[in-house]
């Protein structure tokens, strides 16, 4: 069983086992969190699509740990300017382990 979860902005296709990392969730390292909006939900060859949302549907999470990506670097530049800039940029996670799909 599989479901399509949006959080953060984004969707992710999870199955239960699976460990992924989302933008960061105000939630404590060992808590479990409920994500309720559940775009879509498949088991096999049935797949129930929401409108946006499928009715009744969530999917349960345990949060394994924060953290940071790797370093993004942004380099800019116009030639025959004299302007060159250069930025990093860091961005937050929280890891996730799906524990349970109800829907």
């Amino acid at each position: 069983m599989y479901a399509v979860i949006k959080t953060g902005g984004k969707q992710y296709k999870v199955a239960a086992g699976e460990k992924l990392k989302v933008e960061q969730i105000p939630a404590d390292i060992g808590s479990e969190i409920t994500i309720d909006q559940v775009l879509a939900v498949g088991a096999g060859d049935s797949i129930k699509f929401g409108a946006p949302l499928v009715a009744g549907a969530s999917v349960v999470a345990k949060v394994v740990a924060h953290g940071r990506h790797d370093k993004v670097r942004i380099f800019k530049m116009r030639r025959r300017k004299h302007y060159q800039k250069r930025q990093g940029h860091r961005q937050n996670f929280t890891e996730l382990e799906i524990t349970a799909i109800n829907g």
